[in-house]
Order: C-alpha cells, then structure tokens, then sequence
C-alpha cells in the first residue's frame, strides 16, 4: 500500500500565505486533507486579503468550508492576539502552525535605517514569537509548529544584516520551543530555504541570480512547491520523531 500523508480533520494556520512560499505550502496541506487558515497582515490596502481570497474560493470550491482567510498583523501581538481568539472562537483550536510571514529590507550597514532593522526583526523575528506565544494556547496536544528560517542565517548575504540576524533567531527559538513543548508532544521545527523561485526572488538582478546559481550544485533556484513538501513531512506523522530541528532546502548550498 502506498506511503499517504493525510491530514484530513487538522486545522493548519500559515502565516504570509498569500502568494509564493506560504501559497503553496496552504495548498499542500490543503490537498493533505487539511482546513487551512489563509493569514495576511492587513497592511497593504487589501492586496493580500484579495488574493488570499482568490485562494480560498478555489481551494473551497473543491472541499467546501475547507479554507477561509484571517487578517493579523504578526508584529503586532494585539492584533495577533485577536487573530487567535476568532481562530479559538470558530474552530476550538489548530494543529499545525506555519510561520512562513517575512519580509526584506536590504541594505548595508552603514545605510540602513533603525526602521529598515525594526521592521524586519518585527515580522520575521518577533512575528514567530507573537504566533507561537499565542498559537500555543490553542494548539492541540500532538501538534506541529513549523517555522520559516533561510540560507541567509549561514551564508550572511551582502545588505542582510537584519534578515540573516531574524532567521538565525528562529533556528534558535525552534531549538528552545522544542524543548519547552515536549511535555505536550508539540513538535517543533524549522525549514531554511535558499533562494526560492518566487516575486521576491524575481527581483534580484540577473546578473546576481547567475552568481548564485553558480553556488547552487542542483544548478537552479527552489520551488516553492519543494519547500511546501518539506513543511508537509514535518507537519505529519511521518515525522513523529523530528523536533527541534533545521532542515535545509537548498539544492546543496552551503556556506562556505
């Protein structure tokens, strides 16, 4: 009999999900039989929520009341507080939390702003903080956090000083977070992608791109699909015995 993953009765809620990444690791989990939960900041003048809409009436279409859409601010604790009160209110409860929010500021040092620094250590730092301080008051006993590290913690990218400073934070919150969330069989663990074929990724030069490529041995860049199939595994049984672990997605590239 073939090896499934079913996830079918679970409430996943990912972070930043959108678009890229945290799109296609809701539709994986989603086709694994899981409610999913379509998170966006609120931020942008109703960009995301359109477009986490626009995902939840397709994945609806196919299994109705299966996905909706949940506006929070990850760094913000209020609003992400509030977040997992209606999350509580509606369903009880989840099982698999994804923290997949992020974003990028990139400059060098010596030109960064105090704003540039904050923000990107507000949401992706402090926002997996906010989520799992909260998301664990309603996270079920056997459950699974998956939080979103990066490459850049090890390879300390040119202008990353706070991105590679966030995601070497959450390598080692998830360290701590597994320790502390054992005593209720809560595993915890971190995906660390390298460049990823996504908008964001799209915006780096090409001249850039070719450079890294010439790093990557596989010869070419993620999908976002091969990143949702890892959250997938560590996000099921199949996985029962992994916490407190980074796994690397990155087609071989190391630091050197």
């Amino acid at each position: 009999m073939p090896i499934q993953i079913d996830l079918t009765g679970k409430v996943s809620l990912i972070t930043g999900s959108s678009q890229g990444i945290g799109e296609a690791i809701a539709r994986r989990l989603h086709e694994a039989g899981s409610l999913v939960i379509l998170n966006h900041p609120g931020l942008d003048g109703g960009k995301t929520e359109s477009d986490c809409g626009t995902i939840a009436t397709e994945l609806n279409l196919r299994s109705p009341d299966s996905a909706w859409v949940e506006a929070g601010n990850v760094a913000d604790p209020d609003s992400v507080l509030r977040m997992i009160e209606r999350v509580s209110t509606r369903l009880g409860g989840i099982d698999i939390l994804v923290n997949n929010a992020g974003i990028l500021r990139d400059r060098s040092i010596a030109k960064m702003s105090l704003d540039e620094w904050n923000a990107v250590i507000n949401v992706n730092l402090s926002g997996v903080f906010h989520c799992c301080k909260f998301g664990l008051e309603i996270l079920r006993e056997g459950g699974s956090i998956v939080n979103m590290g990066s490459l850049a913690a090890y390879v300390g990218f040119y202008g990353q000083s706070n991105y590679a400073a966030a995601k070497a934070g959450v390598h080692a919150l998830t360290k701590v977070l597994s320790r502390e969330c054992a005593r209720r069989s809560i595993r915890v663990n971190a995906v660390a992608p390298g460049v990823v074929e996504t908008l964001l990724a799209l915006q780096i030069a090409e001249s850039v791109r070719t450079e890294m490529i010439k790093s990557i041995p596989w010869g070419r860049f993620a999908k976002p699909s091969e990143i949702a199939d890892v959250v997938l595994f560590l996000a099921s049984d199949l996985a029962s015995y992994v916490t407190g672990q980074t796994i690397e997605v990155n087609g071989g590239w190391h630091a050197s």
